[in-house]
Protein backbone atom coordinates (compact mmCIF):
# COMPACT_ATOMS: atom_id res chain seq x y z
CA UNK A 1 0.00 0.00 0.00
CA UNK A 2 1.39 3.39 -0.94
CA UNK A 3 1.57 6.32 1.47
CA UNK A 4 -1.06 8.17 -0.59
CA UNK A 5 -3.53 5.29 -0.41
CA UNK A 6 -2.84 4.86 3.33
CA UNK A 7 -3.68 8.53 3.88
CA UNK A 8 -6.89 8.18 1.89
CA UNK A 9 -7.87 5.13 3.98
CA UNK A 10 -7.26 6.97 7.25
CA UNK A 11 -8.98 10.16 6.14
CA UNK A 12 -11.86 8.23 4.61
CA UNK A 13 -12.74 6.12 7.65
CA UNK A 14 -16.46 5.83 8.26
CA UNK A 15 -17.99 7.71 11.18
CA UNK A 16 -21.48 8.38 12.43
CA UNK A 17 -22.83 11.82 11.69
CA UNK A 18 -24.66 13.02 14.81
CA UNK A 19 -26.87 15.95 15.75
CA UNK A 20 -26.55 18.62 18.44
CA UNK A 21 -27.86 16.09 21.02
CA UNK A 22 -25.33 13.42 19.92
CA UNK A 23 -27.99 11.27 18.22
CA UNK A 24 -26.96 9.31 15.12
CA UNK A 25 -28.18 10.71 11.80
CA UNK A 26 -26.30 8.41 9.44
CA UNK A 27 -22.92 7.12 8.30
CA UNK A 28 -20.47 9.34 6.40
CA UNK A 29 -16.76 9.41 5.69
CA UNK A 30 -14.72 11.32 8.23
CA UNK A 31 -13.26 13.42 5.42
CA UNK A 32 -16.78 14.43 4.38
CA UNK A 33 -17.77 15.19 7.99
CA UNK A 34 -14.72 17.44 8.43
CA UNK A 35 -15.14 19.12 5.03
CA UNK A 36 -18.85 19.82 5.58
CA UNK A 37 -18.53 20.70 9.29
CA UNK A 38 -20.90 17.88 10.25
CA UNK A 39 -20.89 16.73 13.83
CA UNK A 40 -19.39 13.31 14.51
CA UNK A 41 -17.85 11.60 17.55
CA UNK A 42 -14.27 11.68 18.77
CA UNK A 43 -12.90 10.14 21.96
CA UNK A 44 -9.87 11.24 23.96
CA UNK A 45 -8.20 9.58 26.95
CA UNK A 46 -6.53 11.60 29.68
CA UNK A 47 -3.84 9.22 30.94
CA UNK A 48 -2.48 9.36 34.48
CA UNK A 49 0.08 7.25 36.26
CA UNK A 50 -0.12 5.85 39.79
CA UNK A 51 1.38 9.08 41.15
CA UNK A 52 -1.28 11.24 39.46
CA UNK A 53 0.96 12.68 36.75
CA UNK A 54 -0.46 13.38 33.30
CA UNK A 55 0.86 11.76 30.13
CA UNK A 56 1.67 14.35 27.48
CA UNK A 57 2.93 13.48 24.03
CA UNK A 58 4.12 15.22 20.89
CA UNK A 59 2.42 14.10 17.71
CA UNK A 60 4.64 12.66 14.98
CA UNK A 61 5.66 15.07 12.23
CA UNK A 62 4.15 12.98 9.42
CA UNK A 63 0.59 13.06 10.82
CA UNK A 64 -1.95 14.94 8.71
CA UNK A 65 -3.62 16.65 11.67
CA UNK A 66 -1.55 18.91 13.94
CA UNK A 67 1.88 17.38 13.22
CA UNK A 68 4.47 18.11 15.91
CA UNK A 69 1.91 19.57 18.33
CA UNK A 70 1.82 18.46 21.93
CA UNK A 71 -1.33 16.78 23.16
CA UNK A 72 -2.87 15.93 26.50
CA UNK A 73 -5.26 13.24 25.31
CA UNK A 74 -4.78 10.15 23.21
CA UNK A 75 -7.67 9.60 20.87
CA UNK A 76 -9.38 9.63 17.54
CA UNK A 77 -12.66 9.38 15.66
CA UNK A 78 -15.26 6.87 16.78
CA UNK A 79 -15.99 4.23 14.18
CA UNK A 80 -19.50 3.22 13.23
CA UNK A 81 -21.21 1.61 16.22
CA UNK A 82 -18.29 2.34 18.58
CA UNK A 83 -18.88 3.90 21.99
CA UNK A 84 -16.63 6.64 23.32
CA UNK A 85 -15.04 4.11 25.69
CA UNK A 86 -14.46 1.53 22.93
CA UNK A 87 -12.88 4.20 20.74
CA UNK A 88 -10.68 5.44 23.59
CA UNK A 89 -9.49 1.91 24.45
CA UNK A 90 -8.73 1.15 20.79
CA UNK A 91 -6.79 4.39 20.29
CA UNK A 92 -4.86 3.85 23.52
CA UNK A 93 -3.78 0.41 22.35
CA UNK A 94 -2.91 1.63 18.84
CA UNK A 95 -1.00 4.75 19.84
CA UNK A 96 0.62 3.76 23.13
CA UNK A 97 0.76 -0.01 22.78
CA UNK A 98 -0.91 -0.54 26.11
CA UNK A 99 -4.32 -1.93 26.92
CA UNK A 100 -6.13 -0.24 29.78
CA UNK A 101 -9.54 0.14 31.30
CA UNK A 102 -10.94 3.50 30.26
CA UNK A 103 -13.90 5.32 31.74
CA UNK A 104 -16.02 7.96 30.04
CA UNK A 105 -16.02 10.96 32.37
CA UNK A 106 -17.88 13.59 30.30
CA UNK A 107 -18.57 14.76 26.77
CA UNK A 108 -18.97 18.17 25.21
CA UNK A 109 -19.55 19.77 21.85
CA UNK A 110 -16.05 20.74 20.78
CA UNK A 111 -15.90 23.52 18.21
CA UNK A 112 -12.11 23.94 18.01
CA UNK A 113 -9.76 22.09 15.70
CA UNK A 114 -10.51 20.94 12.17
CA UNK A 115 -14.28 20.71 12.52
CA UNK A 116 -16.94 20.59 15.22
CA UNK A 117 -17.46 17.23 16.93
CA UNK A 118 -18.73 15.62 20.11
CA UNK A 119 -15.71 14.88 22.26
CA UNK A 120 -16.01 12.10 24.82
CA UNK A 121 -13.28 12.51 27.41
CA UNK A 122 -12.26 9.32 29.17
CA UNK A 123 -9.48 8.65 31.61
CA UNK A 124 -7.24 5.72 32.44
CA UNK A 125 -4.44 4.90 34.84
CA UNK A 126 -1.41 3.55 33.00
CA UNK A 127 1.91 2.09 34.02
CA UNK A 128 4.75 4.57 33.67
CA UNK A 129 6.27 2.50 30.87
CA UNK A 130 4.37 2.67 27.59
CA UNK A 131 5.46 1.67 24.08
CA UNK A 132 4.21 4.43 21.76
CA UNK A 133 3.84 3.88 18.03
CA UNK A 134 6.59 6.09 16.52
CA UNK A 135 4.29 6.75 13.56
CA UNK A 136 1.90 8.48 15.97
CA UNK A 137 4.02 9.69 18.90
CA UNK A 138 7.37 11.48 18.56
CA UNK A 139 7.91 12.03 22.31
CA UNK A 140 6.04 11.41 25.56
CA UNK A 141 6.52 12.29 29.20
CA UNK A 142 4.74 12.38 32.55
CA UNK A 143 3.99 15.85 33.95
CA UNK A 144 2.61 16.95 37.29
CA UNK A 145 -0.44 19.21 37.23
CA UNK A 146 1.69 22.33 37.76
CA UNK A 147 4.19 21.26 35.08
CA UNK A 148 1.32 20.66 32.66
CA UNK A 149 -0.15 24.10 33.42
CA UNK A 150 3.22 25.69 32.50
CA UNK A 151 3.62 23.51 29.40
CA UNK A 152 0.16 24.49 28.13
CA UNK A 153 1.33 28.13 28.20
CA UNK A 154 4.76 27.51 26.66
CA UNK A 155 4.44 24.65 24.16
CA UNK A 156 2.29 24.39 21.04
CA UNK A 157 -0.59 22.06 21.94
CA UNK A 158 -3.47 20.81 19.84
CA UNK A 159 -6.42 23.26 19.90
CA UNK A 160 -8.53 21.22 22.34
CA UNK A 161 -5.87 20.25 24.90
CA UNK A 162 -6.41 23.30 27.13
CA UNK A 163 -10.18 22.84 27.17
CA UNK A 164 -9.85 19.12 27.90
CA UNK A 165 -7.50 19.93 30.80
CA UNK A 166 -9.77 22.66 32.22
CA UNK A 167 -12.90 20.51 31.96
CA UNK A 168 -11.08 17.48 33.38
CA UNK A 169 -9.96 19.44 36.44
CA UNK A 170 -13.49 20.82 36.90
CA UNK A 171 -14.92 17.31 36.58
CA UNK A 172 -12.50 15.96 39.20
CA UNK A 173 -13.39 18.80 41.57
CA UNK A 174 -17.15 18.15 41.25
CA UNK A 175 -18.28 16.31 44.40
CA UNK A 176 -21.55 15.00 42.87
CA UNK A 177 -21.49 11.23 43.52
CA UNK A 178 -24.01 10.40 40.78
CA UNK A 179 -21.76 11.71 38.01
CA UNK A 180 -19.25 8.88 38.31
CA UNK A 181 -20.21 5.39 37.22
CA UNK A 182 -16.60 4.19 37.08
CA UNK A 183 -14.21 3.82 39.96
Amino acid sequence: MSVASAIVCVVDELVERVDAQDRVLGVVSRWEAVREGWLHRVASVVCRDGRGRFLVHRRAEQLSRFPGHYELGVGGAAGVGESYEQTAARELSEELGTPATVCLRFKFLNRVGLSPHWLGVCDAVLPEIVAPDPGEVAWHGWLTESELRRALQQWTFTPDSQEIFDRYLAYRADPAPSRNRCS
